[in-house]
């Protein structure tokens, strides 16, 4: 089964209930707040306000930065979630790219190996602070004595894990731990700290899901395949909607729309597209940002004659 998720940011309050309930409404299957402090609004004070319009949606984080993030303060935020949304809540987690968000809360960045291993330390840390456990850990990335979650305490068995990235080492821990690979078709970070190289090209695609295999070894559930999308654009005229994008990328146009990161042309490409995406991939999740919110509301009811 596919399924898409939007993400969004809070607006306003009228807006932001709106948003929820039209998601709802047409059938999205979580709505997912974007987790920039000093830039959004705090990610779970507002999923929290789309709970209380809402009953079936999940709601999520997309993705927290792990690396400014302490474990208990974040396991409490799910926890809290969960309770007031009846058991929606759901986790996603991220090593931290942009170096500003480390500076505001005084932190040096660490170098990719670092900001991994900062991401994978808390993922474990919280996950078990949502099982109940108590957490000692005292290593480079990460230190906490006793940290305990007792109240409140979720309602789901276990929060759903997403872990979103492109590097090898974070695969291959989500492939054996996530119960969701966010693929982000993100590259080296670029001198601004916001924009990235992309890996969309097939060879860099099955590489990334090779990771992940490779850490699924073994798992009698391996995690389920989530696309961050970029573009998406119902047209009769995909190669003209995707050639800036291949212009500015390097990537030629037919490799562009046959990554899962973009969905362009009519409903009936873009839906056979999905098909493929999963035949090849194994995508069946994606991610879209709100102003596809429309486009993929017309598509959605679709999507069950798409299989």
């Amino acid at each position: 089964m596919t399924t898409f998720a939007l993400q969004a940011n809070l607006p306003q309050v009228d807006s932001w209930t709106d948003l929820a309930r039209r998601c709802e409404a047409a059938g999205f299957d979580a709505l997912l707040a974007a987790d920039h402090p000093g830039v959004t609004a705090s990610p779970f004070v507002a999923l929290a306000a789309a709970a209380s319009v809402t009953s079936s949606i999940g709601l999520g984080s997309y993705v927290s930065n792990a690396g400014i993030r302490e474990p208990l303060l974040l396991a409490a935020d799910v926890a809290t979630l969960d309770v007031l949304s009846h058991g929606r809540a759901r986790l996603g987690l991220g090593a931290g790219h942009t170096p500003g968000e480390w500076d505001a809360v005084g932190r040096s960045r660490p170098d990719v190996s670092g900001r991994v291993a900062r991401c994978t330390a808390v993922a474990e840390a919280v996950m078990a602070l949502l099982d109940g456990e108590e957490v000692n850990v005292d290593t480079p990335e990460l230190v906490a004595r006793s940290a305990r979650l007792s109240e409140p305490r979720p309602v789901q068995k276990r929060i759903p894990l997403t872990v979103g990235g492109a590097n090898s080492r974070l695969l291959r821990w989500a492939g054996a731990h996530a119960d969701v690979v966010g693929l982000t078709g993100f590259g080296r970070t670029l001198p601004d700290g916001h924009s990235h190289e992309v890996r969309w090209r097939p060879h860099e695609i099955e590489a990334q899901l090779e990771h992940v295999a490779n850490g699924a070894a073994g798992r009698d559930n391996p995690p389920a395949f989530e696309a961050l999308v970029q573009h998406v654009h119902v047209t009769d005229d995909a190669g003209a909607s995707v050639a800036d994008i291949a212009r500015r990328t390097g990537i030629a146009e037919a490799e562009v729309l046959a990554s899962p990161f973009v969905l362009a042309g009519t409903e009936q490409e873009i839906l056979s597209a999905i098909r493929e995406h999963e035949r090849r991939w194994g995508v069946t999740r994606y991610v879209v940002r709100v102003g596809a919110l429309d486009a993929i509301s017309s598509l959605l009811p679709k999507l069950s004659t798409a299989s």
